[in-house]
């Protein structure tokens, strides 16, 4: 059973003691991303995350950061999302002290170099051609733009190429000052670990935590009267599309039919878009559902890579699916299939301690509230096939739908029709 006490300094810490396993995951959450950006320092989020893997007072070089870690064979990583920003390490769990020393050291003591910051803009640039340059990952920074436009909520985590040769080291401590405070800081210890124990060393590794006042960010503008399309021409052998529509977000009483909707489309082998798409017309290898779920924003989406030729046809059959879920009920033996499946794969993934500490950390630092698996598995049992049409009706609707192609195309209107239909 998870623990949640919050520390004399006001730091957040949740335990999760887990006997059965000899690791440990140390996460460090904290509630900022890309959402909390300004134009003027796009990508600071993430360009933040990889300064803190370049030197300490302790550890003054990138590879002092990095060997600690190495050296007993741990893993040890960082990620931005645009509401979060995470810092992790996990280990052999006789190795905890190193990895808190290690983490808190990062976290509190990074050295920001200018040199440093000048030499890794080539990195993080890098970073972004490549994923521009990867058409199924790129289709996915497509989406959110589309949807959103040029807000925070519609601009890539990584920024721009501009944005990112333009960040000073005078940027990065006003950021931090704003938003690395301890009032949206969390600390989360996964594995086989001694609760007690671990609270005394966190309060003593995180002492020098900011209590400066947290910067909140502008809402989210959600508009959209019409289905809409964005096209972006390549010359490539497979077009890939995003296909889907605004839903809810994560404090909606139907997040969990969402989920239980997504999967159902698209998120199994077995799944109705995978059998159509891919098994009985083979127009397709990569096809699924997700649904996302974030504090102020959500959507369904399905994500393909097409042969060219047959793009049209596929995404007449992924409207057909859409429209068939909304019109009939799905049948006992198919929505307890996916819900089943939901339930089974969290169970397995909540068998390593990162999977914990990733469980039961983001929902403290984005809804400020924890739900054990067990709720979570009560929640999705209690969707029902009305639930489901229900919501298909709601969101699949035209004015709600949205389509982002990457592929060999020029002429917007033909896919603006298809919306139409």
């Amino acid at each position: 059973m998870f623990r949640k006490i919050i520390l004399p300094n006001g730091l957040r810490l949740i335990t999760v003691p887990q006997k059965e396993t000899k690791a440990v995951t140390l996460l460090i959450l904290v509630g900022t991303g890309s959402k909390y950006e300004t134009k003027d320092i796009m990508g600071i989020s993430h360009f933040l995350e990889h300064m803190f893997f370049k030197g300490t007072k302790k550890r003054p070089t990138p590879i002092k950061v990095t060997e600690v870690i190495d050296r007993v064979g741990g893993i040890c990583n960082a990620f931005t999302s645009q509401d979060y920003t995470g810092y992790w390490a996990k280990v052999d769990a006789s190795h905890f002290d190193l990895a808190l020393d290690w983490v808190s050291d990062i976290f509190l003591n990074s050295l920001l170099s200018p040199k440093e910051i000048e030499k890794e803009k080539g990195v993080v640039i890098e970073e972004i051609n490549m994923y521009r340059d990867t058409p199924m990952r790129h289709i996915e920074e497509m989406w959110p733009a589309l949807l959103y436009g040029d807000q925070p909520a519609g601009w890539d985590i990584a920024g721009t190429k501009e944005s990112v040769h333009s960040l000073t080291r005078a940027d990065f401590l006003g950021y931090m000052q704003r938003q690395y405070v301890v009032s949206n800081t969390i600390v989360c210890v996964a594995g086989n670990i001694d609760g007690d124990k671990v609270a005394r060393k966190v309060e003593q590794s995180f002492r020098g935590i900011s209590d400066s006042p947290f910067q909140k960010r502008s809402k989210v503008v959600e508009h959209q009267t019409a289905p809409a399309v964005a096209l972006e021409f390549r010359k490539t052998d497979q077009t890939h599309i995003a296909i889907g529509s605004r839903a809810w977000n994560l404090f909606h009483p139907q997040r969990f039919t969402q989920e239980v909707l997504a999967n159902i489309l698209g998120g199994m082998m077995s799944s109705r878009l995978f059998v159509e798409v891919r098994e009985k017309l083979g127009l397709a290898y990569r096809i699924s559902t997700q649904s996302e779920t974030n504090p102020d924003t959500g959507w369904v989406v399905t994500i393909a890579g097409l042969k060219n030729e047959f793009v049209e046809k596929a995404i007449k059959v992924i409207l057909k699916e859409y429209k068939r879920i909304a019109e009939v009920k799905v049948g006992p033996r198919e929505l307890n299939k996916a819900k089943d499946h939901l339930i089974g794969e969290m169970t397995l993934r909540l068998e390593s301690s990162d999977e914990k500490a990733s469980f039961y950390g983001f929902q403290e630092i984005l809804e400020k509230r924890i739900l054990t698996p067990e709720k979570v598995y009560a929640k999705i049992k209690e969707v029902t096939a009305e639930d489901v049409s229900l919501l298909a009706k709601e969101i699949f609707r035209p004015e709600r739908l949205n389509l982002a192609v990457l592929g060999p195309f020029q002429e917007k209107t033909r896919f603006e029709q298809l919306l139409s239909l």
